[in-house]
């Protein structure tokens, strides 16, 4: 056996915050070995992000025509799935194929070894035959892969994951989807707009269960609208495929049958490949737990959905950024001296803002002193639901504050009741929810859902992550007539 090769870095994983620490560190000088069995950039990029939302602009586009006959005369549309299986294939995907992303991290010095690494006792990363030392440390970005419940049968079918839905040339005739989360619905509402026969199979009382109520009936009757079938409260108790179409039995008799079946039920990570149990870490959790500067134990850090603080591409890129300065960090006081490239003073966030204490909010958090290392602050996390009309959110919702006991206040408008969505008319549905902790004085949490609701949430983020007082956010200038402006009617109305 060969002995172990001595570098700086090892990355294992190089989905979208692997591949941002290894891509950053190698620019940094440091030898960075990066491994990955898949594609790099993971999910993101070739069945995730991107795609999704080529799909949702083309369906978007269809829906838009369909609203001329409403606002400007008439207008007849035909879908076709060509164009977007093609885009899709052709710009998204290279056809599913890494090499520029590869040769982007090895151009920027980066060493790459396409396959399965494990951990093989402290400081060390086996892949195959290959073992390499790891000088300053490893980072773990390996993802989840889909979640299948134990539902009796499925194993046995041609069940989809979002993979085979966005690598799809032709549409099926009909779609059950089991799960009424985000991609679910999103996906849901592209392919009935291209005309599929889409059911949507929820086990809880309501889609988006995770955001305000609201929110939830709002998005399943934009759906509705565009012919989906939206079923909650359903157990699912086995499901078969004739060879030719999927059967759904759920409780009480009911069964439900389409020509292909997605299931979305939500993801896992995959600890127990890892070789945890050589650096005493239990591989049996669901997720990887981090500190605020992501570190798993001495000498190990994990970025992303491994580490359970929210499936996102945002999230997976902040806190790259902290691995990134954390560990350039300790390269500094390794050797001794300043950061001879700068990256260690990056911090995630602003100085000095309010991070949340025992469900009360108070100044302090990072600090932005030059070699300092940002910690994570997830008080803001903003995520966005890509259905028309987007359902945008940051922070808590009403429910999750008044079970942390905060004296809540609420403020609720209706999109359509401002100018801007009486102009906009057709599509116009939406409204603007926040959640203020009267005795601070801050917002806590927002919900924006309307034509451009991921876009109206960025000052709500600002607001929820600075601590903006409720006095200052009352007294700007919003500009007339925007979608944003509702949320000053939302401030009028928090009681």
């Amino acid at each position: 056996m060969a002995d172990p090769e001595l570098v700086d870095v090892v990355v294992v994983g190089l989905g979208v915050g692997g591949e941002e620490v290894a891509e950053r560190l190698a620019e940094a000088g440091l030898s960075v070995v990066g491994i990955e069995r898949d594609l790099v950039g993971g999910e993101c990029p070739y069945w995730g992000c991107v795609p999704t939302k080529m799909m949702i602009r083309a369906a978007n586009a269809l829906a838009e025509a369909h609203r001329v006959n409403e606002l400007a005369g008439s207008a007849q549309v035909q879908p076709d799935w060509a164009p977007v299986a093609k885009r899709i294939r052709e710009e998204a995907t290279d056809t599913w194929d890494d090499k520029v992303a590869v040769d982007r991290f090895t151009d920027k010095g980066g060493r790459f070894v396409r396959g399965s690494g494990r951990l093989d006792g402290p400081d060390r990363v086996r892949v195959g035959d290959q073992v390499f030392q790891a000088r300053y440390g490893i980072v773990l970005g390996t993802g989840t892969r889909p979640s299948i419940p134990p539902i009796d049968g499925l194993a046995d079918t041609p069940y989809w994951t979002n993979h085979q839905a966005i690598e799809v040339e032709e549409l099926p005739e009909s779609l059950l989807i089991l799960g009424g989360g985000a991609i679910g619905l999103e996906l849901g509402q592209v392919f009935a707009r291209f005309g599929v026969r889409v059911t949507v199979v929820e086990a809880l009382d309501r889609v988006l269960a995770i955001e305000e109520p609201e929110a939830s009936e709002i998005a399943a009757a934009a759906l509705r609208a565009d012919g989906v079938t939206i079923s909650t409260s359903v157990k699912v108790e086995r499901v078969s495929h004739d060879g030719q179409h999927f059967t759904v039995h759920a409780a009480g008799g009911v069964q439900l049958t389409a020509e292909q079946l997605l299931v979305v039920t939500g993801r896992r990570a995959h600890l127990d490949e890892l070789g945890l149990e050589t650096v005493d870490i239990d591989a049996t959790q669901r997720y990887l737990p981090v500190d605020e500067r992501m570190h798993v134990t001495e000498g190990i850090w994990a970025v992303g959905d491994l580490t359970g603080e929210g499936a996102f591409t945002h999230i997976a890129m902040y806190q790259a950024a902290i691995v990134v300065a954390d560990v350039l960090d300790q390269m500094r006081r390794t050797k001794g001296g300043p950061d001879p490239s700068g990256t260690a003073s990056v911090v995630g966030g602003a100085a000095g803002v309010a991070s949340a204490v025992g469900g009360a909010m108070s100044a302090g958090g990072a600090t932005a002193a030059p070699g300092s290392v940002p910690r994570a602050d997830y008080r803001a996390l903003p995520r966005v639901t890509f259905t028309d009309p987007e359902v945008g959110a940051v922070g808590l919702t009403e429910k999750q504050a008044r079970e942390r006991a905060i004296n809540v206040q609420v403020g609720y408008t209706d999109l359509t009741s401002s100018t801007r969505g009486w102009i906009h008319k057709a599509g116009n549905t939406g409204f603007i929810k926040l959640v203020a902790d009267a005795d601070q004085g801050v917002l806590i949490g927002a919900t924006s859902v309307g034509p451009a609701g991921g876009e109206v949430l960025s000052g709500l983020v600002v607001a929820v992550h600075a601590a903006v007082p409720l006095s200052q956010l009352r007294h700007m200038i919003y500009a007339y007539p925007t979608f944003h402006r509702a949320i000053e009617d939302a401030l009028r109305n928090l009681k």
